[in-house]
């Protein structure tokens, strides 16, 4: 059964969702403070005051728990985003714009963000539906910025493109292989690719070429 075919998980309870809150907000902070090595299980557990078997039952190993805490992350930012978006002329620019906030944001918290890549990284098959959520966050993102509702397939897959790249330029930029100036050159090089899909799109228009 693929992601989008599994039944959707039941809702939580109120009380069930701030538990879930306080597991992120801990795991959260012990990567903050050690990046991927300090987020252990049963000190999690002790943070967020729950019992460890509990929160085995929400996040079934570590991989999970930093995957979806990027997860929580990137919803976080996306509700800022929104309430203050890009004020660039054209989509390209408003695409390198918060992609380089999101950065920015990560650069703050360099033992999280390589906590939190390490994990994306590290991710099987069993933690697909958790890694397809920060893909679908990351497009949504994206594609706000665009100011598109309804992309084309070119334009689907340039966002893609433009994940693969911020992804990879985050890495480099973990592991001291990339200035923040080497970043924002590579994120405003491929966003260009946007202004690349919007014209294709125009000579395919009908009455055009």
């Amino acid at each position: 059964m693929t992601a989008d075919a599994r039944p959707a998980a039941p809702a939580l309870t109120e009380r069930q969702e701030a538990r879930r809150r306080r597991i992120l907000h801990a795991s959260a902070q012990l990567a903050s403070r050690g990046g991927f090595e300090a987020v252990q299980m049963r000190e999690v557990a002790e943070a967020a005051g729950v019992a460890l078997g509990t929160l085995y039952r929400y996040f079934p190993s570590k991989i999970h728990l930093l995957v979806a805490t990027m997860q929580d992350q990137l919803q976080h930012l996306h509700t800022t985003l929104r309430k203050r978006p890009p004020a660039g002329e054209d989509a390209a620019q408003r695409v390198a714009e918060t992609l380089m906030r999101a950065f920015r944001a990560l650069q703050r918290e360099p033992h999280l963000a390589d906590a939190m890549v390490r994990a994306l990284t590290f991710a099987d098959r069993s933690v697909s539906p958790e890694v397809d959520t920060v893909s679908r966050l990351t497009t949504a993102i994206i594609l706000d910025a665009m100011g598109l509702e309804h992309p084309t397939p070119e334009q689907l897959s340039a966002v893609r493109v433009i994940e693969h790249t911020w992804h990879s330029a985050l890495i480099t930029w973990l592991s001291g292989r990339a200035s923040i100036a080497q970043v924002k050159i590579d994120i405003e090089t491929v966003c260009r690719l946007i202004d690349l899909t919007a014209e294709s799109g125009r000579e395919t228009e009908p009455g055009r070429g």
